[in-house]
């Protein structure tokens, strides 16, 4: 595969969930690929993001995909899933069997849902993407999200309700699935303090470099916030901003045309000589050697 690289204005674009019907912006979607017919939009052959959580659970069919930096070959009886802002890239449009269903962050924002939020699939603390069904799980799954579509193409009285537990049950039943191939996942107070500052790590990475401003953020000292940061996940907090800043670095160069000092710069950093120097000490090459060999280890 050539290396793709997003589009003419340099941006890997992110597309919000929206109904394969209309187009028109919903918190859940969900279809049947029927093993046939090719429901993959050409845009997402290209790198992008997706700003919902993602599944997908495959009963026939297989192609090569990446999140990221790792690269997938999709199997019948897995289940696969993401979340929001990781860059996708799928090497090309085959017809698969099997369910796909999306859902916003919004969703899991409702009163209703929030213990959701805690689960393992959706923290995700292994940084997983990849369930191994038995025939057990496969009955199970296939019938929760056949019943899903179902729901959500009926139309009728209470739908969204209805969809809406179809969809828990199934993040519940993932969840167990991911305890069990990953490992207990312990929720406490000092784990949710970590995930609160990964998200706003995401949020604000390219304005806030520092650990004090994310600790005024979260109404902490910083030394507080790095002790528990440090403790849950075994690395610093400024560790984790820079590691952010490096992985949005690194899709950048993969993944779009943009210099590099248009990247020091979409990244927050003042001084390009300053962001090349920042990158070499966290990864040991230059941004331009970088590109280069990651490119040739992916055409």
């Amino acid at each position: 595969m050539s290396v793709l690289t997003a589009t003419e204005n340099h941006t890997i674009p992110s597309y919000p969930l929206v109904t394969i019907d209309g187009g028109k912006p919903t918190m859940i979607e969900v279809h049947e690929a029927n093993g046939v017919d090719v429901i993959i939009e050409d845009a997402f052959l290209l790198p992008h993001r997706k700003d919902y959580y993602f599944f997908a659970f495959i009963e026939q069919g297989s192609s090569r995909h990446w999140i990221d930096f790792m690269s997938y070959i999709v199997k019948p009886g897995h289940f696969y899933f993401t979340v929001p802002q990781q860059v996708h890239l799928k090497e090309e449009s085959t017809p698969v069997k099997g369910y796909i269903a999306g859902f916003t962050e919004e969703f899991l924002l409702l009163e209703e849902n929030r213990m959701l939020r805690q689960l393992p699939v959706i923290q995700n603390p292994a940084g997983a993407h990849e369930l191994v069904l038995s025939e057990i799980d496969i009955t199970y799954i296939k019938d929760v999200m056949h019943k899903m579509t179902a729901e959500y193409n009926a139309d009728g009285i209470w739908q969204k309700q209805m969809l809406a537990s179809w969809l828990r049950v199934l993040i519940i039943y993932l969840s167990r699935l991911y305890t069990e191939q990953f490992g207990e996942s312990k929720i406490t107070k000092n784990h949710c303090v970590l995930k609160n500052f990964q998200e706003l790590i995401g949020e604000r990475h390219t304005q806030q470099h520092d650990v004090a401003a994310y600790a005024n953020l979260l109404n902490l000292t910083p030394g507080y916030l790095n002790d528990v940061v440090k403790q849950q996940s075994g690395k610093t907090a400024i560790s984790h901003i820079h590691n952010r800043l490096v992985v949005e670095a690194k899709r950048k160069l993969l993944h779009t045309d943009l210099s590099v000092k248009q990247i020091a710069d979409e990244l927050g950093f003042e001084d390009s000589a300053y962001f090349n120097r920042f990158f070499k000490r966290l990864t040991e090459s230059t941004p331009m050697a970088f590109r280069q060999q990651i490119r040739e280890m992916y055409s």
